[in-house]
C-alpha cells in the first residue's frame, strides 16, 4: 500500500495525462489527434524564426502556394530541382520577412499605413511592383489606375482563384518592399561619413609612397626555447569562442557500391542502335524515326563545338562533315550514337527583341507598333526564349510581326539587335543508352546486400565485413544536414536524413540513391550545434600560437642585428637578403596592392628617408625605408561618394542577415 501511495503521489499527474489522453481517443477523430500530436512536436519544424516555430505543414502550404504563384507567372511548373529550390527559398524568404524583418521595422518605429498603401497602389507614389508589371499597362506600355482597378474587379469573380493569389502577392510584396526602402533609408542615412572623412579618403588615395625593403623568412626550424602551454591554448579558445561555432555535422564512413553497366549491358546496347541503323541512314523523315531513339528531334541548330555536351566525337562528326553525311556508330561514355546533318545556315547566337501582347488583331496597325516600340527589349538565345519566338532568329531586324506563342497567345515582335551570323547545322542524333540490365542491378545489390548484413548494425562488424570483403572504406567528415553530395555522389538526402537520425557507432541497412548507387554507412562521430571541442582545435591553436611567438623571437633578433644602421644595404648585408623596391605604395581602401597588408599599414606612417621597422607577419620580417611620397590628383571626391554608395549598398544586403544570426535556424535540410 506504500508504494501504491507513492506512485500516486509522484506520478499522478503523469497518470492523469495518460488517462485523458486514452479518453481523448475515443471521442476525436483519430485523424484530428495525430494532427494535433504533429503540430505539438518539434521534430517536424522545418525551423524557428526570431522564437517562432515554423512547422512543416504550415511551410509546406506556402510552398504550394508558391508553385502555384510561378505557374501563373511563368506559364509552367517548377519541374527542376534548382526551380523547385528557388521556390521554397521564396517561401521561406517571405516567412523570414514577416516573422523577423518587419517585425524589426515596427520596433524601430517604421510602418506602412493603410493610406500608405492605397498611395503605392492607386496613388501618387505607386510602387515599382505594380509599375513594372506588364498586366497594368496600358496600350503605350505605361502604368495605367484603371487596368488595375479592372484586375482587382476580376478577382472576385475568378473562380480558378489563380488572380486572388496573384494579388494577394502583389499586395504583400509592396508593403515588404516598403519596409525594405524605408529601413535600408534609416540605416543608411545614419552611416554619415562627414567632410574630415572624406577629406581623408581622398588624402590617402591620392598619397603613394615609393619604398625599399628587405625580407626574412620567420622559418619553419623548430625553436625550443618557444614553449605553448596547454594553459595558453586555453586562454586563446576561451578569448576567440565565437570563431569556433559550428553547426550540427557527423563524420561518417561508408562503403558505396555504384552501379555500371556490364560488357553484356554495353553489348546490347550496341546491338539495339545495330539494328536501327541502316533504316536511320536510309530514312526520309529522320524526324519521325527519331521516335526509336532514347534522344528525340530537338530542332535546334549547332555552331561548332556545342555538341560537346553530347558528346565530343559527336561534335567532331558534325563541324567537319557537310549536310546529309551520316556517321558510323560512335560509342560515347554513356551511350551509342549515330549522326546525320540534316541541314546548315548562317544565323545569330543571340537576338533582342521587343514583344507586346496582340490579343486577336490580324494585322499590326499604329497604336499595336507604338506599344511594341514602347517595350523594353529582351535578350534570347536558343536556351533561353519565349515559346513561339524560334522564327524570329531568321527575321529581318526592326520589322513587326504577329507571332503564335503556345504560352502567351499571339504576340507582336520585332527584333532590334543581332549578334554576327555563324554558321549552323540541324542535326539527327539517333543514340541508345547504355545502362545496367536488371542482371547487373541484381549483382551490385546483393553484393551491398551482403555487405550490410554482416555489418549487423554496428561499426566494429562493419570495418570488419569491409575487410573481409575487400571493399574500399570511404569517409567524410563535417556532413551536414545540408549535405546533398557524398563522395561524387549527388542527391544523398536519404543518406543525410538517416544519418542524423542515429547514434554514434551505428551501421546502416542498404540505402539506395537514384536507384544507380547503394550505401551502407556508419556513423563516426556526431557534432552538435554550439561549438567545436577544444580537443579538436587545440592542435591549430597551438601552431598558430608557437608560430606568433617565433616571429615575435625573430623579430627582436633582427632588431638587434640591425641596430644603428642608416643605409638598407648595410640592413640587406647584415641579414643576408637583397633590398628589393616598389613604387606607388597607397594606403586606401581603393588601391589594390600585391603588398603583405602588414607592410603597407607602417609605411603610412614611416618617416621619409629613415630605416624603419622591424615589422613582422607570422611568417615574414619585414625591414623598409620610405625613399619619397606623391600627391596625385586621381582620386577626387566623386570617387569618394562611389566608394560610400558602394558601401552602403553592402551594408543594406547585410541587414537581413545580420538580424538573422541568432535568430533564424533553418531545418528545412530536414525535409527536402
Amino acid at each position: 500500500m506504500a508504494v501504491l501511495e507513492r506512485i500516486r503521489v509522484k506520478f499522478g499527474v503523469a497518470i492523469t495525462v495518460i488517462i485523458a489522453i486514452a479518453l481523448l481517443s475515443f471521442i476525436i477523430d483519430p485523424s484530428t489527434l495525430s494532427s494535433v500530436m504533429y503540430s505539438m512536436s518539434s521534430k517536424y519544424d522545418v525551423g524557428q524564426i526570431d522564437g517562432k516555430r515554423i512547422d512543416y505543414q504550415r511551410y509546406q502550404q506556402d510552398v504550394d502556394t508558391y508553385n502555384k504563384l510561378n505557374e501563373i507567372i511563368t506559364g509552367s511548373s517548377a519541374s527542376s530541382d534548382e526551380q523547385q529550390k528557388n521556390v521554397r527559398d521564396a517561401a521561406w524568404q517571405s516567412l523570414v520577412d514577416e516573422y523577423l524583418f518587419i517585425k524589426n521595422c515596427k520596433a524601430a518605429g517604421l510602418y506602412v499605413g493603410k493610406d500608405e498603401k492605397i498611395d503605392l497602389t492607386t496613388g501618387n507614389e505607386v510602387s515599382p511592383i505594380l509599375a513594372r508589371d506588364p498586366n497594368f499597362a496600358d496600350e503605350n506600355g505605361v502604368f495605367s489606375v484603371d487596368r488595375l482597378k479592372d484586375f482587382v474587379q476580376q478577382v472576385s469573380s475568378d473562380e480558378s482563384g489563380r488572380l486572388k493569389i496573384y494579388w494577394d502577392y502583389l499586395q504583400k510584396a509592396v508593403v515588404t518592399a516598403a519596409y525594405y526602402q524605408k529601413y535600408n533609408s534609416l540605416f543608411t542615412s545614419s552611416n554619415v561619413e562627414n567632410a574630415l572623412m572624406s577629406a581623408r579618403a581622398i588624402e590617402e588615395n591620392n598619397t603613394t609612397a615609393n619604398i625599399e625593403f628587405v625580407m626574412v623568412p620567420v622559418g619553419y626550424a623548430a625553436d625550443s626555447t618557444v614553449q605553448v602551454t596547454d594553459r595558453d591554448v586555453e586562454k586563446y579558445y576561451k578569448a576567440h569562442k565565437k570563431d569556433y561555432k559550428c553547426d550540427a555535422s557527423r563524420d561518417i564512413e561508408y562503403v558505396v557500391f555504384e552501379v555500371k553497366p556490364s560488357t553484356e549491358d554495353i553489348a546490347a546496347a550496341n546491338e539495339k542502335i545495330a539494328a536501327l541503323y541502316d533504316e536511320f541512314v536510309k530514312t526520309d523523315n529522320s524526324k519521325s524515326f527519331l521516335r526509336n531513339s532514347d534522344r528525340k528531334f530537338d530542332g535546334r541548330w549547332y555552331g561548332r563545338g556545342e555538341l560537346n555536351s553530347v558528346d565530343r566525337k559527336v561534335a567532331e562528326f558534325v563541324d567537319e562533315n557537310k549536310v546529309g553525311a551520316v556517321s558510323k556508330v560512335i560509342e560515347g561514355d554513356e551511350a551509342f550514337y549515330a549522326v546525320r546533318i540534316l541541314d546548315k545556315k548562317m544565323m545569330p547566337n543571340d537576338i533582342d527583341v521587343k514583344l507586346a501582347v496582340a490579343g486577336n488583331v490580324e494585322k499590326i496597325d499604329a497604336d499595336l507598333e507604338a506599344k511594341l516600340d514602347a517595350s523594353e527589349a529582351m535578350n534570347m538565345t536558343q536556351d533561353r526564349m519565349v515559346s513561339g519566338c524560334e522564327v524570329l532568329f531568321d527575321a529581318p531586324l526592326n520589322k513587326a510581326r504577329l507571332i503564335d506563342s503556345p504560352q502567351y497567345g499571339k504576340l507582336a515582335a520585332k527584333v532590334v539587335k543581332k549578334s554576327a551570323p555563324v554558321e549552323k547545322k540541324q542535326v539527327a542524333i539517333l543514340s541508345k543508352n547504355i545502362v545496367a540490365g536488371k542482371a547487373t542491378y541484381n549483382d551490385y545489390y546483393s553484393r551491398a546486400n551482403t555487405m550490410a548484413v554482416r555489418s549487423a548494425g554496428n561499426y566494429k562488424s562493419f570495418k570488419a565485413a569491409a575487410d573481409s570483403l575487400h571493399l574500399y572504406v570511404n569517409s567524410q567528415n563535417r556532413v551536414l544536414e545540408s549535405t546533398r553530395t557524398i563522395g561524387t555522389v549527388d542527391g544523398c538526402t536519404e543518406v543525410v536524413r538517416w544519418v542524423f537520425d542515429q547514434k554514434k557507432g551505428a551501421v546502416s541497412n542498404i540505402i539506395s540513391v537514384a536507384n544507380n548507387a547503394f550505401f551502407v554507412v556508419a556513423v563516426k562521430e556526431i557534432r552538435e550545434e554550439g561549438y567545436t571541442p577544444l580537443k579538436e582545435v587545440a592542435a591549430g591553436i597551438r601552431m598558430n600560437l608557437y608560430q606568433e611567438q617565433v616571429a615575435a623571437h625573430r623579430k627582436a633578433e633582427v632588431a638587434e642585428k640591425i641596430a644603428g644602421m642608416e643605409t638598407m644595404s648595410q640592413v640587406a648585408e647584415a641579414l643576408d637578403t637583397e633590398v628589393s623596391t616598389k613604387e606607388g605604395v597607397a594606403f586606401s581602401s581603393a588601391g589594390g596592392q600585391s603588398l603583405d597588408p602588414v607592410l603597407i599599414g607602417a609605411v603610412a606612417s614611416a618617416e621619409v628617408g629613415k630605416v624603419s621597422g622591424p615589422v613582422s607577419s607570422l611568417y615574414t620580417i619585414y625591414v623598409y625605408n620610405v625613399l619619397s611620397r606623391e600627391t596625385g590628383s586621381f582620386y577626387n571626391e566623386d570617387d569618394a561618394k562611389a566608394l560610400d554608395a558602394q558601401k552602403a549598398q553592402y551594408y543594406a544586403q547585410m541587414i537581413v542577415p545580420v538580424m538573422s544570426e541568432g535568430k533564424v535556424k533553418d531545418n528545412r535540410a530536414r525535409f527536402y
